[in-house]
């Protein structure tokens, strides 16, 4: 008889040979599974006194003080020290009815577009909408129906009193926490079992578990929504605690995500624009630029804002040619840096632009329609909000004996959103 050889069937492939290189091993995908959630717990933690949180915002009116003209045909602003009547809407960083505060504001005139300068002039009464302008040279001011007037500064009469004062109110935000619990359960038979792989099935479900329930939580801060709504908008919902209710007829709360905030109430268009489309396949580094322009314009002290990617978007800025390449389409070169490794734990890299620095950090929960999202933060305006700290109750099922064990992760946490146009999200197709 010859000599035996390592066989292919049988006892001696099926049971006796050992095919496991490292037998107590398992590898992982999704090393980083939440770095949403980690920049936001290291930017702070909240504990609010109910799973319903409330949150004071404030924009300072004097970057933004202007008013529009509101006539079909209006009259030119006379040459003369009499003054002419200019109605008024569309007030922004002023007293929101025409008041005397109004009365010595000088007004730069430009066309609807913003395009054309018509000159300058000043209030000097004030009744209803109607503000008495008189021009600041000597000439008259032909204007327009949709003409904006912007508060270029103000003068005050020599030997007169005091010009009258008006102040604004604080605006109101909320968001809600919402419980989140992952289970994970084996029997008695099972616990006790010697295996390969993970020598503790219960210990490989745990970490499993755990990191589902990390992931859960990202997805929830940056996609979720809520029936209590947020009035980030500042359209005036109302403070209810509205929600959903479970099988026994429980109030299921929820948190609002970041994502889900811009998408539904974020602007499309104008200086405070927060929601941006490109279109890979045209999009031009002028249009670019522009974009960046409003993404840094409430300028981080670091010069660096973050930027939360779809492997999609990390993609999208990393390539030098084809059709749906910006440097392709606009022979412009991306100064885009090799991966780094941040000191909270995930990898990211840099991109510069013409306004500042983007740092690029590819996040796993942006996958499937949010590919090609990506999220610009501003960290100081977000936080993490813990109504209950988060606990991993171990062995909570012991009635009658119960032959296993089951253990549950629980938290109870949201996230705190604050001046929704610092913020950016940006989607490509």
């Amino acid at each position: 008889m010859g000599a035996k050889i390592l066989g292919s069937s049988g006892v001696l492939y099926t049971d006796r040979r050992d095919f496991y290189v490292r037998p107590n091993v398992v590898k992982e995908l999704w090393t980083d599974i939440s770095p949403f959630t980690t920049v936001v717990a290291n930017q702070g933690k909240i504990n609010p006194a109910d799973p319903q949180f409330k949150m004071f915002e404030h924009r300072n009116p004097w970057v933004k003080q202007r008013v529009v003209v509101n006539d079909g045909t209006p009259t030119a602003i006379a040459n003369n020290d009499t003054g002419t009547a200019v109605t008024v809407d569309g007030i922004v960083g002023l007293a929101s009815t025409p008041d005397s505060s109004y009365v010595g504001l000088i007004f730069e005139i430009w066309n609807s577009a913003e395009s054309t300068r018509r000159g300058a002039a000043i209030c000097t009464a004030v009744s209803s909408n109607d503000l008495t302008m008189k021009p600041m040279t000597a000439a008259a001011l032909a204007i327009a129906d949709d003409d904006v007037m912007i508060v270029i500064g103000n003068a005050k009469g020599e030997g007169t009193e005091a010009r009258e004062a008006w102040a604004d109110e604080l605006q109101v935000v909320w968001n809600e926490t919402q419980i989140f619990t992952t289970p994970v359960e084996v029997t008695g038979t099972l616990y006790a079992a010697a295996l390969r792989g993970e020598e503790s099935e219960l210990s490989r479900l745990r970490d499993q578990k755990s990191s589902e329930h990390k992931f859960q939580k990202e997805q929830a801060f940056l996609n979720g929504q809520s029936l209590a709504l947020t009035n980030l908008d500042q359209s005036g919902e109302s403070f209810a605690d509205s929600a959903r209710t479970d099988a026994n007829g429980k109030k299921i709360r929820s948190t609002y995500g970041i994502i889900s905030a811009l998408e539904d109430y974020g602007s499309t268009t104008g200086d405070d624009q927060n929601v941006f489309s490109i279109t890979a396949s045209s999009a031009t580094y002028n249009e670019f630029v522009d974009q960046m322009e409003k993404v840094f314009q409430y300028i981080p002290e670091s010069g660096m804002k973050r930027a939360f990617c779809g492997q999609g978007a990390l993609s999208y800025w990393s390539k030098l040619g084809g059709s749906n390449s910006l440097a392709a389409n606009s022979s412009f070169t991306v100064n885009l840096s090799d991966m780094k490794r941040d000191t909270l734990g995930f990898n990211y890299k840099l991109l510069e632009t013409p306004h500042g620095v983007l740092q690029l950090i590819p996040t796993p929960a942006l996958r499937g329609p949010r590919n090609k999202y990506m999220l610009i933060v501003s960290e100081e305006n977000l936080f993490h909000a813990q109504y209950r700290q988060p606990k991993f109750q171990a062995n909570i099922k012991t009635d009658n004996a119960y032959d296993g064990v089951k253990d549950q992760y629980f938290s109870d946490e949201g996230l705190g959103i604050t001046l929704l146009e610092s913020h950016k999200l940006f989607k490509i197709t």
